[in-house]
């Protein structure tokens, strides 16, 4: 005969624990809808596991191995957002910062890849520092609005212009720099199917419509004879042990060596970037679940950047760029998730993810193409935001923009932005809109330029 109490709930000590680490209550939640909100969130980015690799690649990584660093980093650095911050957000190596990782830094400045991990390392440690010191809020409050939305635009744009050339929608050309590509070729007509399939999977608002596009255009591909067929099971899934996994790239990053190159434009692009996207995406997504104080503001803020920086650290240990809150945790917020479970949910299927390494294998980068361009339409949004009439505003958000994409480096968009925005403030009259973080990162940026930083 059981002892408990008649008015006892039915509730499992798993289910008291979980209560204890989230407070589920005291949120207005419950473990099943925290549970199917992780799944709704993990479903909505999963794209990242073969967007990164098909990225990376082009450093010269591993397919494979940056699977598996992607799932694991992601797996680790949302288990710490869910555990230590108990927040419904996810994370996973950043979209723009793994193509300014591999194009601007890897290809354009002709560094090794594990001298660009260090710098990502490092970047994460001056997040970590700017996180404890609070240094972090008097760089987001200096930094002029009108900035802070213009980078988001220019990444878009700069994303799309990477899903393009990978795509083959866009080729090098002599005479024009850069021209249409031959339309009637195999790869475009992947592409082109992707994009439409998959455009119609978002603007029908299908959970997971990126990821479904990416399988959809992908077994297109296999028709066009893009990508190779599967052979066995064994294409699909591997029972590989993580760790010999992510061996090839694991610990292999060089942070003396970036300290040697000084690579202070490049580590200003992944932290600062890196800074503006999880402040932004923190704030959205708690603001959609009714997270935010009455003021407005994020608490335990400083917890969940700390799982960022972390994050980003322990990332670049294992081999992928900068780790970032995603703004597809919005989706697992809209079914429900309130607390940390939903991160430590996404977390689990990260985890569980890595057995599938051998799928990015089989997936082209024409088929990854569409998602990269498509984020950048998404990422487009907040240029309605912009006061294009005030041309004191304009001018440097316009640089900002054009400049990401037309120079393919996130860093020199945000110094040409820093710059404008300082000299011309400065000389039509409206100085007083200057601050300590414009004139100090103005200062800094044309400093490196006269010393010869490319």
């Amino acid at each position: 005969m059981s002892t408990m109490p008649k008015n006892m709930p039915p509730a499992s000590n798993a289910n008291g624990l979980l209560e204890k680490i989230f407070h589920l209550s005291e949120l207005g939640t419950n473990v099943r809808t925290e549970i199917l909100a992780g799944i709704t969130t993990f479903v909505t980015m999963a794209y990242i596991l073969f967007v990164n690799p098909n990225i990376l690649k082009d450093a010269g990584m591993p397919v494979n191995a940056t699977f598996a660093a992607t799932a694991i980093a992601a797996a680790v650095a949302t288990l710490i957002m869910g555990v230590y911050a108990n927040y419904p957000i996810a994370l996973a190596p950043g979209m723009g910062l793994n193509a300014f990782f591999t194009y601007a830094v890897v290809l354009g400045m002709k560094l090794p890849w594990q001298t660009a991990l260090g710098a990502v390392f490092i970047s994460g440690f001056v997040f970590f520092l700017m996180t404890v010191t609070r240094v972090r809020e008097w760089i987001i409050e200096g930094v002029p609005p009108v900035l802070r939305l213009s980078i988001g635009v220019g990444i878009g744009l700069f994303i799309a212009f990477i899903g393009l050339k990978d795509g083959g929608l866009v080729v090098a050309d002599p005479a024009t720099f850069v021209a249409l590509g031959h339309m009637k070729s195999p790869g475009v007509l992947v592409t082109v199917f992707g994009l439409i399939v998959t455009g119609f999977l978002m603007a029908k608002r299908v959970k997971g419509g990126m990821l479904i596009g990416i399988f959809f255009t992908t077994i297109f591909s296999m028709i066009m004879g893009v990508s190779p067929l599967p052979t066995g099971i064994s294409s699909f899934v591997s029972p590989t042990n993580p760790i010999a996994a992510i061996a090839p790239i694991a610990f292999h990053l060089d942070i003396m060596g970036a300290f040697n190159y000084g690579l202070i434009s490049i580590l200003f692009a992944f932290t600062f970037v890196d800074l503006f996207d999880n402040i932004g995406t923190l704030l959205g997504v708690s603001r959609k679940a009714g997270l935010l104080d009455e003021k407005g503001n994020l608490p335990r803020a400083g917890k969940a950047l700390m799982a960022d920086s972390i994050g980003t650290m322990f990332g670049a240990a294992m081999g992928t760029p900068t780790v970032t809150s995603y703004i597809e945790s919005a989706s697992g917020v809209s079914e429900g998730g309130k607390s940390g479970l939903t991160a430590v949910t996404v977390a689990a299927l990260f985890a569980i993810s890595i057995i599938f390494a051998p799928l990015v294998g089989l997936i082209p980068g024409q088929a990854t193409a569409p998602v990269l361009i498509l984020v950048g339409v998404l990422m487009m949004s907040e240029v309605t935001q912009i006061n294009f009439e005030d041309f004191t505003d304009a001018f440097p958000a316009f640089m900002t923009i054009v400049m990401m994409p037309l120079t393919f480096s996130i860093a020199q968009g945000l110094a040409f932005g820093f710059m404008s925005f300082t000299i011309i403030k400065l000389v039509t009259g409206k100085h007083k809109e200057n601050n300590a973080v414009t004139y100090t990162l103005t200062v800094l940026f044309i400093i490196h330029f006269i010393l010869g930083g490319g």
